[in-house]
């Protein structure tokens, strides 16, 4: 019996580590930092968490759009300038960091923090035509 308990016990630890993040925990540990995602090995893109829950996305390219975030349903949504409509996903803080499931469609896309801040992230500005 105690060896079905201590199986049971062990199964369960990871499954109590795969919680979903709250929002109060997803600010406490996003703010003020620029994290890099990942998806499949290649590098995805990055985003910079401000103050009041204000954020900067880019997908590497150099073109940032400004957002911000809010909790909803017990997800973190992020909606930005260029699109209104949400973008809703689930956090869980893994071994290695954040990993991100994207819930308007959670087969196609998860993400995982690849590090962060250790290098800037390039925002070129306003494109200027002739």
């Amino acid at each position: 019996m105690k060896t079905l308990a201590l199986l049971l016990a062990l199964c369960a630890a990871p499954l109590a580590a795969q919680q979903t993040m709250t929002a109060d925990e997803f600010d406490a540990y996003t703010k003020g930092k620029t994290l890099f995602y990942g998806k499949t090995g290649q590098a995805y893109g990055a985003e910079i968490y401000h103050e009041n829950r204000r954020v900067e996305w880019s997908f590497l390219d150099g073109d940032c759009k400004e957002g911000e975030w809010y909790e909803a349903d017990g997800l973190i949504c992020f909606v930005y300038e260029n699109n209104p409509n949400p973008q809703c996903w689930s956090f869980i803080k893994g071994a290695n960091g954040l990993i991100a499931r994207f819930e308007n469609r959670p087969d196609t896309t998860e993400l995982y923090e690849a590090n962060e801040g250790a290098e800037k992230m390039l925002c070129l500005g306003p494109k200027v035509g002739v």
